[in-house]
């Protein structure tokens, strides 16, 4: 990726690896950690290492449609939210696929059930890549 990639305050974006393959984010400079939208999350063993499965609703407002996907752990994280809530969380690397650009990602797991977005796409994530302009709303294709 020669180029930043203009994008807005909400973008549409995907996570292949996760089998999501359109999720609304809220792009978000105030957060530094990224995070997905899981209500339930199972830790299991695959070739000695730790997984997750979790469950998701990718979709805002909407609890029909769920999808479950696995993931390795990277890492636990204690994350604190807007709220002033601390929280050890799953960390899992992914692949970001955004306005055809892909690039891989650390995301954490948290139950974002009655947040607007299922998903926040934090400053770590953007580094040298993308630039958000405030004012606009899904830049991207």
């Amino acid at each position: 990726m020669a180029e930043k990639l203009l994008v807005g305050w909400r973008e549409w974006l995907s996570l292949p690896d996760l089998g999501i393959t359109k999720i609304k984010a809220k792009i978000d400079t105030g957060a530094r950690t990224s995070c997905l939208h899981a209500f339930k999350v199972e830790e299991f063993k695959k070739n000695n290492q730790n997984w997750v499965r979790f469950w998701l609703h990718p979709i805002q407002q909407n609890t029909e449609v769920e999808l479950v996907a696995e993931a390795q752990v990277v890492d636990m994280r204690k994350v604190t939210d807007s709220g002033g809530h601390t929280e050890t969380r799953f960390v899992i690397k992914t692949t970001l696929t955004i306005n055809q650009e892909s690039f891989p990602i650390e995301v954490t797991l948290t139950n974002r059930e009655n947040m607007m977005f299922r998903m926040l796409l934090g400053r770590t994530a953007m580094n040298d890549k993308i630039i958000v302009d405030p004012a606009a709303s899904y830049l991207t294709k």
